[in-house]
């Protein structure tokens, strides 16, 4: 069975657990969180994770501080193209969206490399 495109993977995988399992929808959402969320903490606190049968995973502070680093210089371009005064509306909304996302990156890295 394919996953369809309007469907995310989360989505897709619990309703096929659900139906495999017989077990409702929800109560496989919940696991699923919980079990994201435990990870996220364990990366948080001890800057690596390990999940059975995919391996141990580490939190690079370095490549955080670079990565963060370069999220604050195509900020600030991208900051700097709205203030030009020729760019089309089109562009402009183009850009505006990619700086809430490069905000929303920014806003959570920040607290990992302690700037």
């Amino acid at each position: 069975m394919n996953k369809p495109a309007t469907m995310s993977v989360k989505e897709w995988i619990t309703k096929r657990m659900s139906i495999q399992l017989v077990i409702s929808e929800k109560i496989i959402d919940q696991v699923i969180n919980h079990q994201f969320d435990s990870a996220n903490d364990a990366l948080n606190i001890n800057k690596s994770v390990e999940i059975s049968g995919f391996g141990k995973f580490f939190f690079n502070q370095k490549k955080a501080v670079t990565q963060y680093n370069k999220l604050l210089a195509i900020e600030k371009a991208y900051n700097n193209m709205l203030l030009d005064e020729n760019i089309t509306e089109v562009k402009k909304n183009a850009v505006t969206l990619k700086l809430q996302i490069i905000a929303t990156s920014i806003k959570t890295l920040k607290p990992k490399v302690n700037v």
